[in-house]
């Protein structure tokens, strides 16, 4: 006896529900047990917290009003633009790629230098220490490698083995092109101290990070390790790895001194009076890493222009400034080298100078060079 048309609608859909039903369980499984999305402060934490003017309710918040209302319908709406097959949104030719001597790093004497990864990751060599700064290391800066883009280089100046042991590791805010698990995985084992923003450190301790390693920072906080000086600086931006934990941890930039050097590495967000106000209170700086690209107008107050980027360089009282969260990774919907061109235009007119290094390029810092090759033009 033939099948009903009804009875297969009602088998269709009870097959479609039961698909929907299997992805949600295997989605909440996978949120909840991947190591990939960190931990979560503790009750006893955020009680810490709530002294602080930019907690409340469980939750940290901008110096500023921040337009956060692209929320997750709107972010779903875009996944087919991001997937979209764009050609000038990665390089169309093999970029270059400095290798690193890992004996070059451990030589006596060596002059106070710096190494870029591309995007916001560096080894940053001062008075004698090896201190990274968000070193994400790995190949995709998602939890699901299938839903984000790889790197653009197959190799890195160094690979994490081959590096020396690392004194420092400094973290800016916990998201997955800062924070990376398989990279602090690699490294925590060679690594002997960890600063990082408030919170961030249930994620170091959910990945096995000793206690006696991890120091958290609240704004204007600051540290030190021997001779140099961090101070953890306001930033305009937000935090969260997983479904419901925006805001959950603190975000910011980073303030690196010593007798001789003055440096600024701003991590992500938008443009604000915090600028000036770091510049006023910290500043002249001999150089600073600043935040271009990976914006959009959609998210104009937690990313900036690459013109804004030259502003924040100015305003920070900057005497050379590079731009960084770009060159390694699309995470946005602009071609790759928008914001080389554009910063590169506006920091002109401001008069700024800006050093563009190639990747794994030495980066010395008694003598910044301020004229590259544009390495990005192929």
């Amino acid at each position: 006896m033939p099948i009903s048309f009804k009875k297969i609608i009602k088998i269709t859909m009870l097959a479609l529900l039961s698909i929907v039903l299997l992805l949600v369980i295997v989605g909440f499984l996978f949120v909840t047990f991947s190591p990939e999305f960190g931990g979560t402060p503790s009750d006893k934490d955020k009680e810490r917290y709530d002294r602080l003017s930019y907690f409340d309710q469980g939750k940290f918040s901008n110096i500023i009003e921040t337009d956060m209302s692209m929320g997750f319908v709107e972010g779903i709406k875009l996944l087919p633009e991001f997937f979209k097959n764009d050609p000038s949104r990665e390089p169309d030719f093999e970029i270059p790629v400095n290798l690193v001597d890992s004996l070059d790093l451990v030589k006596n004497g060596s002059p106070d230098r710096m190494v870029w990864f591309g995007h916001s990751a560096f080894l940053l060599q001062l008075d004698g220490k090896n201190i990274l700064i968000d070193p994400m290391l790995g190949n995709v800066p998602s939890p699901i490698p299938v839903l984000g883009r790889p790197r653009y280089s197959d190799k890195l100046p160094i690979e994490i083995e081959q590096l020396p042991e690392i004194d420092l590791i400094i973290i800016s805010h916990d998201h997955y092109d800062h924070l990376d698990y398989g990279s602090i995985s690699r490294l925590k084992e060679k690594t002997k101290t960890f600063f990082v923003p408030l919170g961030v450190g249930a994620h170091l301790k959910k990945w096995g990070v000793g206690d006696k390693k991890i120091k958290e920072f609240e704004w204007w906080q600051e540290g030190s390790l021997n001779s140099i000086s961090f101070v953890f600086a306001p930033a305009r931006h937000f935090s969260g790895r997983g479904l419901g934990d925006r805001f959950n941890t603190l975000w910011g930039s980073w303030i690196i001194q010593n007798e001789k050097r003055n440096i600024f590495f701003s991590g992500d967000g938008g443009y604000g009076p915090h600028f000036k106000q770091i510049g006023e209170k910290y500043g002249p700086f001999d150089f600073a890493m600043l935040e271009c690209g990976q914006y959009n107008k959609r998210w104009k107050d937690i990313h900036m222009s690459p013109e804004e980027t030259a502003m924040a360089g100015v305003d920070v009282n900057a005497k050379v400034g590079m731009p960084i969260h770009w060159g390694a990774f699309t995470l946005a919907l602009h071609s790759w080298t928008d914001p080389v061109v554009r910063v590169n235009r506006k920091a002109g007119e401001l008069g700024l100078p800006l050093t563009i290094p190639e990747i794994g390029e030495y980066i010395h810092l008694d003598n910044l060079k301020t004229i590259n090759n544009p390495w990005w033009e192929n």
